[in-house]
């Protein structure tokens, strides 16, 4: 019996769903088991990659993380080891940009799994018709109806967000994040919805905003939050919500920070074979269309995502915000993108308390991205 530990995050959508998988998967394989465990969500984000793969042999993982994990020996090829052809058909099934941003240098170093970029969200029951511009988002705002989730990582997502559905999408000259003239006007409409939504926003994460959303009939809609399908499904909290595409600006529906979630292999697993059967037998069409969404899965292969049944499971959570992901943002490949994110995501937050000017925060991002977003 091989038996394989896996490491995802802490939420039926990273936990339940590979646990409902990895027991059909011995079901089929019985000669193989996988052990799963979480981590939270912050960890997902911030443990350091080269102990994750030294304890584990799968792992879900956020996809900046590829190009250090693949430059740093830490994680396994997926292409050329025999699953060529299964490898092919997953880039063809691939929601936008969601298979490219698991490869490094002509290389695959894991598969999406998940998908998801930050879109709108809101109670169908009390909102029968959204926003569909920025400025019909603050006019909603203007009458207490609407939540952002503005956590540092959160806010910095929608910084990039609305550069980029802006037409001014960051990071496209190596060394440069964005000039003060096409971040200074964003900056301003960040600022003039962060004054039109509850102060405990600036501490909350999408979770936290779905939760106060489904749970609370003050509360309308979000015009920017990863999606989460679970809370679009019957009986999961009082009140259903939908997902649907980001608000229009000047690029349409595009532009919106590609996030969702990816397995990975361990370069150091003592079962490479297995682990990278299993991966790719979890990313598949038929698994993600069924055991994978039925555990709580969000699916990153875009057959679940045009499923009749999934759709109507999850008040068309799919369709709904397609348009989204298939133009979505994919940030900087460069080994120094983590650290960047990670320094500069306060500095965001700081700026929309007002306790660090507009101009101090495009000259920190421009400075840091000479240092961390070169080649």
């Amino acid at each position: 019996m091989n038996v394989l530990r896996g490491i995802t995050w802490e939420h039926s959508r990273g936990y339940d769903c590979m646990v409902a998988s990895a027991n059909r998967y011995a079901e089929l394989v019985p000669g193989t088991r996988i052990e799963w465990e979480f981590r939270s969500l912050q960890a997902f984000a911030d443990a350091p990659i080269e102990r994750l793969a030294a304890d584990y042999d799968l792992l879900v993982i956020d996809h900046p993380h590829i190009p250090e994990a693949a430059e740093g020996g830490h994680f396994a090829r997926l292409d050329g080891v025999g699953f060529d052809a299964e490898l092919a058909e997953l880039a063809a099934q691939s929601v936008g940009r969601s298979h490219e941003s698991y490869a490094h240098q002509g290389h695959q170093y894991g598969l999406a799994s998940d998908a998801a970029a930050q879109v709108a969200v809101y109670r169908p029951d009390l909102l029968p018709d959204p926003p569909r511009t920025w400025d019909d988002v603050l006019e909603l705002a203007r009458e207490g109806r609407v939540l952002w989730p503005t956590k540092p990582i959160d806010a910095f997502s929608s910084l990039v967000t609305m550069a980029a559905n802006a037409g001014t999408p960051p990071a496209q000259t190596p060394g440069e994040f964005l000039p003060a003239d096409d971040l200074l006007p964003v900056l301003e409409r960040m600022h003039e919805l962060s004054a039109l939504v509850p102060a405990v926003n600036r501490t909350q994460n999408p979770i936290e905003i779905a939760e106060m959303l489904s749970t609370d009939d003050r509360w309308a809609y979000a015009p920017l939050a990863f999606g989460y399908t679970n809370y679009s499904r019957p009986g999961f909290r009082p009140g259903r919500l939908r997902y649907t595409d980001i608000p229009s600006g000047a690029a349409g529906v595009t532009g919106s920070l590609l996030g969702g979630a990816g397995i990975a292999v361990s370069a150091a697993s003592a079962h490479l074979h297995e682990a990278r059967a299993f991966a790719f037998w979890v990313a598949s069409a038929d698994t993600q269309a069924g055991v994978y969404y039925d555990g709580g899965g969000q699916p990153g292969n875009a057959t679940a995502w045009t499923d009749d049944r999934l759709n109507a499971d999850s008040l068309d959570f799919f369709r709904g915000t397609r348009a989204t992901l298939e133009g979505a943002y994919l940030r900087p490949r460069s080994t120094g993108y983590i650290d960047f994110q990670d320094s500069m995501s306060p500095l965001v937050t700081r700026a929309l308390d007002g306790q660090l000017s507009d101009a101090e925060l495009v000259r920190s991002l421009n400075n840091a991205a000479a240092e961390l977003l070169v080649p």
